[in-house]
């Protein structure tokens, strides 16, 4: 163990260190070991979470969609965890702390919680794996005290299929929410794609969302095309004055239509389903009233039901099929016929 060179330690100086670290190894304690905790309580600021849990999203973001710039993977921590343990170094934190930040969320909030604890996990392997002497068992001691949660998640409140057209109907106004609306319930795209869409992405009948603009196609690395029946691409001619900075649904500061604006307008109008749950009346169309087979009602969500293997010799989308599909969905909610639709063997 080395102890200094002569221009930084005098002889007496290392004399007495010397001394102390011989004592420390003669009562079976680890001398470098012990300076190094030194040296890390020296520079605790430098292994707070909070800035642990910086470097550890900075070796991960390339990984996120997007490089991780909508904040989803830190959001978690940044809300409930940081703003009590973030000035904590990381050696010091153990499962009472971790107990006592999310046992306010642990029942009412559960998948908070639970993805507040993974992140914690992912930063606390990050630290050992810089060197730093932590506890790799702290979130599964800390559940152990939290218990099993007795949150039970609630699904999305849906508009039923056949309500659908009165409401498609009652968006009538040329405003942007109400155009907004109109055209995620005509496609079925999740909230994100819809309010990001550029001009760009739309070409004569067909819109390309990004993969990186989808949420829920772990393994795919396609963009994915939504089919525009003759309805939508109206509605989207009808959206085209609103458009600023190439997105056709901005906001007045030059971003986007933010994500609670179209749920805010359906909560005023007293009314339990929301945006989101127009997959689920699509879904229920497609179960009910069509025979469309299993991949491709399952394809008009984005929803990918095979793994990486039966995808690389499936090279198929369904366009054509989810197409007509679309179009007779388009009937539906403008008040056509389009109730029963045989897609087996259609022309």
């Amino acid at each position: 163990m080395g102890l200094g060179g002569l221009s930084s330690l005098g002889l007496a100086d290392a004399r007495k260190q010397s001394e102390r670290w011989r004592k420390l190894a003669a009562a079976g304690r680890d001398p470098i070991k012990e300076r190094e905790a030194e040296e890390r309580a020296e520079r605790r600021e430098d292994i707070t979470l909070e800035i642990l849990t910086a470097d550890a999203f900075e070796s991960r973001k390339a990984e996120l969609k997007g490089d991780g710039t909508a904040g989803r993977w830190l959001s978690p921590l940044n809300i409930h965890v940081l703003p009590k343990l973030g000035k904590v170094p990381v050696t010091d934190l153990d499962q009472r702390d971790i107990r006592d930040t999310l046992a306010p969320i642990w029942h009412t909030k559960a998948d908070t919680a639970r993805k507040a604890m993974n992140r914690l996990l992912i930063v606390l392997k990050h630290a050992e794996a810089l060197g730093l002497d932590v506890d790799l068992q702290a979130t599964e001691k800390a559940k152990a005290l939290l218990g099993k949660t007795r949150h039970v998640p609630k699904n999305i409140p849906a508009m039923a299929w056949v309500d659908v057209p009165d409401f498609y109907a009652s968006l009538e106004e040329p405003t942007q929410t109400h155009l907004a609306l109109r055209l995620l319930i005509l496609t079925s795209v999740r909230s994100n794609p819809l309010r990001t869409l550029r001009l760009e992405q739309i070409e004569d009948d067909v819109w390309t969302v990004p993969a990186e603009a989808m949420k829920g196609r772990k393994g795919a690395t396609d963009p994915f095309r939504v089919p525009l029946s003759p309805e939508a691409k109206r509605i989207v001619d009808l959206a085209r004055p609103h458009a600023r900075n190439g997105f056709l649904f901005p906001n007045t500061r030059g971003g986007v239509i933010s994500d609670t604006t179209l749920s805010r307008m359906m909560e005023r109008r007293g009314l339990e389903a929301r945006p989101h749950g127009f997959r689920t009346s699509l879904r229920t169309w497609l179960a009910e009233a069509t025979d469309a087979p299993h991949e491709v009602a399952e394809g008009m969500l984005a929803h990918i039901v095979d793994g990486g293997v039966v995808r690389a010799y499936r090279r198929t989308d369904y366009l054509e099929q989810r197409t007509k599909l679309a179009d007779r969905w388009a009937d539906h909610v403008t008040g056509g016929a389009g109730r029963v639709v045989k897609l087996m063997g259609a022309d």
